[in-house]
């Protein structure tokens, strides 16, 4: 039975918007049992419209506004490997579940906080999303056309890359340490952060004198005629990304251009005109046409997909790239393991909500189970 890496990892997740669902999907998807604690009051629901990221969970409603809630809290987190809260900083020690009450029940606990500016800085208990701590990390501004202003990238720099990604690999780098000391100790997850250290390249790429134009004028920002995308006959588009010499031939080729051996593609200055140059061959052909056409040529270069059409491509296919769970088709668990493969996601209380089986699974009693039931700590 494939089981994942993480198998037999506990992670207790306060349900909270998309970055610490990401990290924790991540976690699931890789074998972690993660119950996710969901609000037991009338308030709206804090997870957001189900989805992929609630994969691989079980869920138990808790009243963290009651007394017997934040008991319920602390005993459960007593059984857990890691706790991951996405409050604002301040919010979870008003409750009574912040680090101090938590690792004082489980010492071993690994404790994540997911937030977007951090829990310390003048902007910590300030609000966000992920457009401003992209903006502030210095991540949005290279993101446009020369002389446009910058777009966003959806809020994947942010929210999924540096927030959700950057957390679970610190809980994975935590749990770790843990093994040679013995402790827990908490984990300070900002966004703002993770789309810092995302732009590392881009500072020695700087450092090297090697990204000194304006926004979309470098090499690897829509810059470089090279290294962009074009849009064909039917209105789509193809991505080149043909910077090696003989990549760059063989775009050449595939777009049936003459190469000229003396013609340095690396040099801005040329630029301009050759990208004008390939956008009126683009222009020629559809993007299926194009992909046929580049399909068999290594020069880097590949249709731009929907996200709605990528698993039909053949080498998602051919790599079970894409699985349906629950109606939606979504991405499958990444990275592979050779040894201890992960099992195919489930929904999310795959069979049905059951607190006491959740619970008793996590080596809670019966008893206790049953007073928390009566309290209505949880529900």
């Amino acid at each position: 039975m494939d089981h994942g890496p993480l198998h037999g990892l506990r992670v207790l997740e306060i349900a909270s918007l998309a970055p610490a669902p990401f990290g924790c999907m991540l976690l699931a998807d890789l074998g972690a049992d993660v119950v996710r604690l969901d609000r037991a009051s009338g308030a709206p629901d804090v997870s957001g419209p189900a989805g992929p990221l609630d994969r691989g969970r079980r869920s138990i409603a808790v009243d963290l506004k009651s007394t017997d809630g934040i008991a319920a809290l602390l005993r459960v987190a007593r059984e857990a490997d890691v706790l991951v809260e996405g409050f604002r900083p301040g919010v979870a020690e008003r409750l009574g579940i912040g680090p101090d009450e938590v690792l004082q029940v489980n010492p071993r606990l690994i404790y994540a906080r997911m937030t977007g500016w951090g829990q310390s800085g003048p902007l910590a208990g300030s609000a966000g999303h992920d457009i401003n701590y992209v903006a502030l990390a210095g991540a949005l501004e290279p993101l446009g056309r020369p002389g446009e202003r910058p777009h966003a990238a959806l809020n994947l720099l942010g929210d999924f890359a540096g927030g959700g990604t950057f957390l679970a690999l610190g809980i994975l780098a935590a749990l770790y340490e843990r093994d040679r000391s013995g402790r827990g100790q908490v984990i300070d997850a900002a966004m703002v952060d993770g789309a810092s250290t995302l732009m590392s390249f881009a500072h020695g790429m700087r450092a090297a004198g090697r990204w000194e134009g304006d926004r979309g004028t470098n090499l690897l920002d829509g810059g470089a005629s090279f290294y962009d995308t074009y849009e064909t006959a039917d209105g789509r588009y193809m991505a080149v990304g043909s910077i090696e010499p003989r990549f760059y031939a063989n775009l050449l080729r595939g777009l049936g251009l003459p190469r000229d051996d003396a013609h340095d593609h690396l040099n801005p200055r040329t630029w301009p005109e050759e990208s004008a140059r390939f956008a009126r061959a683009f222009a020629g052909k559809t993007r299926d046409e194009w992909a046929a056409i580049f399909a068999d040529l290594d020069a880097c270069v590949t249709p731009v997909l929907t996200p709605w059409e990528a698993h039909r491509h053949p080498h998602h296919i051919a790599r079970e790239s894409f699985v349906e769970v629950d109606g939606i088709v979504q991405p499958a668990p990444a990275p592979r393991f050779g040894r201890t493969r992960a099992g195919a996601p489930l929904p999310m209380d795959d069979g049905g909500r059951d607190p006491a089986a959740t619970l008793a699974s996590w080596g809670v009693s019966d008893a206790e189970i049953d007073g928390l039931l009566r309290s209505g700590a949880i529900s």
